[in-house]
């Protein structure tokens, strides 16, 4: 039988997640704080489908044609403050649904709830997406249901999953993977080809095609995953080596 951690099989391992009723709170430093149900998630605003390159910080990537609606558009409902800086997102914390969360050891040794963060205009950005579904249908359990983050110039790791919170700050907020090894995880997460990780080179990636693991081929890693030209303006001026 397979541990919670798994790769090889996620899909069983995430078939207790209960996902309606499910409910979004976007509070914070805003002036209109909202609360959204399983059907707002996908009727309270149009949906698109965006075809993205996904690039995992451990060097591999794929196409995924992910569904859902833009970030700004539920942010401007909740019309942030002048004090708001950055977002922040936490995912469910239901130990009895979630093996891992119940076990520290099958659960990566990660603490839970999964948190993440964007700075505001990073979330505001026309990329960003709040994703409900992917290849043409409701997101499974598995890919982050009913609601994950999908942010495509950023490592996977940054695209929380089940989130039930979002929350403008002041400061910036706390991520999962900055907290448990903070020289190989950044809070910026930028795909960065000249950027290595500590035990291996970012220069190169293994794509997966539309033949899966049996279509896999080595290309050079895009800056920015290929969104240079969308949202490198975002950070003129950075450091990216230690902004990493």
């Amino acid at each position: 039988m397979n541990s919670a951690s798994d790769k090889a099989d996620p899909a069983a391992n995430a078939g207790s997640l209960r996902t309606d009723p499910w409910t979004l709170t976007i509070g914070g430093e805003v002036a209109k704080p909202l609360t959204l149900d399983h059907d707002d998630l996908t009727k309270r605003f149009p949906l698109e489908e965006r075809i993205y390159r996904m690039r995992c910080v451990e060097a591999w990537s794929m196409v995924v044609p992910w569904v859902g609606f833009p970030l700004h558009k539920l942010l401007a409902l909740v019309e942030p403050t002048s004090s708001a800086r950055y977002v922040a997102f936490k995912t469910l914390y239901a130990p009895d649904q979630m093996p891992g969360q119940k076990d520290r050891f099958i659960g990566g040794g990660l603490a839970y709830p999964y948190v993440e963060g964007l700075r505001l205009d990073e979330a505001m950005h026309p990329l960003t997406l709040l994703t409900v579904g992917v290849y043409g249908k409701a997101l499974p359990p598995q890919n982050g249901a009913p609601v994950r983050l999908t942010v495509p110039w950023k490592y996977g790791f940054k695209g929380i999953k089940s989130i039930v919170s979002i929350e403008l700050t002041r400061e910036r907020p706390p991520t999962t993977w900055n907290l448990a090894a903070p020289d190989e995880y950044g809070f910026f997460a930028n795909v960065n080809p000249h950027v290595d990780h500590p035990r291996w080179s970012q220069a190169s990636e293994r794509f997966i095609g539309a033949g899966g693991v049996l279509d896999v081929k080595r290309q050079p890693t895009l800056l920015f995953n290929g969104y240079a030209d969308e949202v490198a303006s975002l950070y003129r001026g950075m450091n990216l080596r230690e902004n990493f």
